[in-house]
């Protein structure tokens, strides 16, 4: 059987043990998009859709998602981050760039807490404005950047 982390000898799933590994200080950064009709980024922009402020409530989202994660991906470690960042960028006359960025000091990363809080950001997007554009597109939900453990300094080539 090949040697995969997450399943031990005989292919039963397991946790990954961290006890033995040094605490250090991780981060990582990811990005997506949220693609939409022009006339939905200008009610996001002005504020100005029903259900109230689109990005806050969705910069909240994110968050909280990050903080979550343990709980949402299976055999993904519960971690006690330390900070967390969502910011959104309007990019063009139809999308909304979104970037994450998660911090910890511990023994394994925090690329799926990255990746979850854009991805949960750009769902509440996507909630929030589907009333009245249905064929929002979230896409691009890539790992940008991490920073710490054993596999050192990761940065996306472009």
């Amino acid at each position: 059987m090949s040697k995969f982390s997450h399943f031990d000898d005989s292919g039963a799933s397991r946790m990954v043990d961290t006890t033995a590994k040094p605490e250090t200080e991780r981060a990582a950064r990811a990005s997506g998009r949220v693609r939409m009709q022009p006339a939905t980024l200008t009610l996001i922009r002005d504020r100005a859709l029903a259900k109230g402020d689109v990005l806050e409530v969705a910069r909240l989202a994110g968050i909280m998602a990050a903080k979550r994660t343990g709980e949402l991906i299976p055999l993904c470690h519960p971690l006690p981050i330390t900070a967390a960042q969502i910011d959104f960028r309007f990019d063009g006359a139809d999308t909304i760039a979104i970037e994450a960025t998660v911090r910890v000091f511990g023994r394994t990363g925090v690329e799926m807490e990255a990746l979850t809080a854009v991805s949960v950001a750009a769902l509440t997007v996507y909630d929030m404005c589907k009333s009245v554009d249905r064929g929002i597109v979230i896409e691009q939900i890539r790992l940008e950047e991490k920073t710490g453990g054993k596999s050192g300094h990761y940065v996306r080539a472009e």
